[in-house]
């Protein structure tokens, strides 16, 4: 179905015109964006990774809120800037000027309809500093619209408490935690007979840098990795996924439910 794991009364393209136009407090209502990207992930998962878990974390998040807190997801955003994964094919990139003028556009009709609150809910790292720009330009531009650039896996949750200190540092894409994730959520595209582990290459164990913490450098993935994984993805399990998906899950709620008092 068209609304996959978001919740049929939570999906915002199932209302028509006319409910939307009638819709009570509609300046308190969480519109949610769910934005993921299509990109290389290794040969063991598929290019839909970063749009599946922003899907799924949301839906289940959903299905938990309480029926009085008025939230409507969007139909995901499947595309991002993923130009980082370039000489991996399959992966569909936007540049940032597209990926920016899509959410303000997007946003923008979301505001003249009414509403007042809009979360980006973003499960791709190389986009977050897009996501909190254009937040902040869409705020400046209608000073009563409130605009949320969250990554995903950044409410509280309890991934860091299943992974080796290896894969919490180096981690960060294909590895243990998106692929348990991804067992949970769509099992059945997980080839799990093609993980790897591969740790990015060429970086000082004792140096300041590091490629999404506070001393970030410029990478693309063919100068640290040759599968397209960071991380160690053969110790992923099911029971590891359902952990985190239920974990995510239960942060979001706290998340929406903080936006409905803002």
């Amino acid at each position: 179905m068209i609304h996959g794991f978001i919740p049929p009364n939570r999906f915002f393209a199932y209302l028509t015109w006319q409910e939307i136009k009638q819709m009570p407090h509609k300046n308190n209502t969480v519109i949610i964006q769910p934005i993921g990207a299509i990109e290389q992930h290794g040969y063991h998962l598929p290019l839909v990774v970063d749009s599946a878990i922003s899907q799924g974390v949301l839906g289940k998040a959903l299905t938990m809120l309480d029926l009085k807190i008025p939230a409507f997801a969007m139909p995901t955003l499947y595309y991002g800037k993923s130009n980082e994964h370039e000489g991996f094919v399959g992966t569909i990139s936007l540049s940032a000027n597209t990926l920016s003028s899509l959410i303000e556009e997007t946003a923008t009709s979301i505001y003249q309809a009414g509403f007042r609150k809009l979360v980006l809910m973003n499960s791709h790292g190389g986009q977050p500093q897009i996501m909190e720009i254009v937040a902040r330009d869409l705020h400046q531009k209608y000073p009563d619209f409130w605009v949320f650039p969250f990554f995903t896996w950044r409410v509280p949750n309890i991934t860091n408490q299943l992974l080796t200190e290896e894969e919490k540092e180096f981690g960060i894409h294909a590895g243990d935690a998106e692929t348990s994730l991804m067992l949970a959520l769509l099992p059945d595209r997980v080839k799990m007979d093609l993980a790897i582990k591969e740790y990015p290459r060429n970086l000082a164990p004792d140096s300041l840098l590091s490629m999404e913490g506070q001393l970030p450098f410029s990478w693309l993935t063919k100068d640290i990795s040759d599968s397209g994984v960071m991380g160690d993805a053969t110790v992923a399990t099911k029971e590891k996924g359902d952990l985190i998906l239920q974990s995510l899950a239960q942060g979001w709620v706290r998340v929406i439910e903080d936006v409905y008092k803002f």
